[in-house]
């Protein structure tokens, strides 16, 4: 029979051994915001940190909204909230220690220029002298843009409002303005339960691709987490697609109570399933920093070939 004291000292090496294993693990810092649909479904099912723990790694999840684009400039964090295409224009213009690992391809129809149910404007020509609002940087910015441009026109045919997207929800419903150039979730909820008219969206204009970003340092030494995690999101995606009304029904608290029914018209508007990122797609990246630099909202014009891209697979 083994004796006390030998089984006390063995009992405590193992002990010993279980918390040196669970305090080896690192932090790996995502950002994400309400309405990063695969981040959210990761973070509550735990999925990414089964994933991660045999690489040495526990998540420490940092939700961000107005102060996003802070967070990615800053490299203070290692894997970033999906960003439009749009914003990802600023951060590079700001010089931000990033680079592309994965992108969700083509939604055009996921972002529109909207005017409420009983309005007298039909087209975007309609929008001449008129109030419009949209969140600077995001990627409905440059779909206003761009749907000007189509029409002869830019932001100073216009009142542009510069909002953030809550914000503009807001000033849409009160009439304060008379337009609101918007993304999916807050398009799908104005159309759901007011019954928005859209006068355009990106069919035709623009491609409106999603990226997933990391920080440069963390990609360099630690590429292993970089592909566990885009395993991770593409597994998410697949069961997006496949499972849209319990996806929905999940999300729907986690999006602040917005209906199911809303939720669901926003992922069928999405790709949603990631793929590697890949270098065809910055020539449309530079397309929007050249008419970002125009309108001078940058100020400077960037190379989109700039930003490396870390290959996953």
């Amino acid at each position: 029979m083994m004796k006390r004291g030998v089984r006390f000292v063995l009992t405590v090496a193992v002990m010993m051994l279980v918390n040196s294993s669970v305090q080896a693990l690192e932090n790996v810092k995502i950002s994400y915001q309400r309405s990063s649909t695969l981040w959210q479904i990761l973070k509550e099912n735990g999925t990414l940190d089964e994933k991660l723990a045999p690489l040495g790694f526990k998540v420490r999840w940092h939700e961000f909204n107005s102060s996003l684009l802070s967070s990615l400039n800053s490299g203070a964090l290692d894997l970033h909230a999906d960003v439009a295409d749009a914003f990802a224009v600023f951060t590079q213009a700001a010089d931000a220690p990033l680079v592309y690992y994965a992108t969700e391809r083509n939604s055009p129809k996921a972002e529109a220029v909207i005017v409420p149910a009983g309005s007298p404007i039909q087209t975007i020509e309609d929008l001449r002298g008129k109030k419009v609002a949209v969140s600077r940087g995001s990627g409905s910015h440059y779909l206003l843009i761009a749907a000007l441009r189509s029409a002869g026109m830019t932001l100073k045919d216009i009142q542009p409002v510069y909002l953030e997207a809550s914000e503009g929800a807001a000033a849409f419903s009160t009439g304060a303005v008379d337009a609101w150039s918007t993304w999916d979730p807050f398009l799908s909820v104005e159309e759901y339960k007011n019954q928005a008219r859209v006068i355009a969206d990106g069919e035709g204009l623009l491609s409106y691709n999603r990226f997933y970003m990391a920080t440069d340092r963390f990609a360099r030494e630690h590429p292993e987490v970089i592909q566990a995690t885009f395993e991770a999101l593409v597994e998410a995606g697949h069961w997006v697609k496949a499972n849209p009304e319990e996806a929905a029904a999940r999300l729907s608290p986690l999006w602040g109570n917005i209906e199911p029914a809303a939720i669901a018209m926003a992922l069928k508007r999405r790709t949603l399933v990631p793929e590697p990122m890949e270098a065809s797609l910055l020539a449309e990246q530079q397309r929007i920093i050249d008419a970002y630099f125009e309108e001078k909202l940058i100020p400077r014009r960037v190379n989109s070939e700039d930003i490396a891209i870390l290959p996953v697979r």
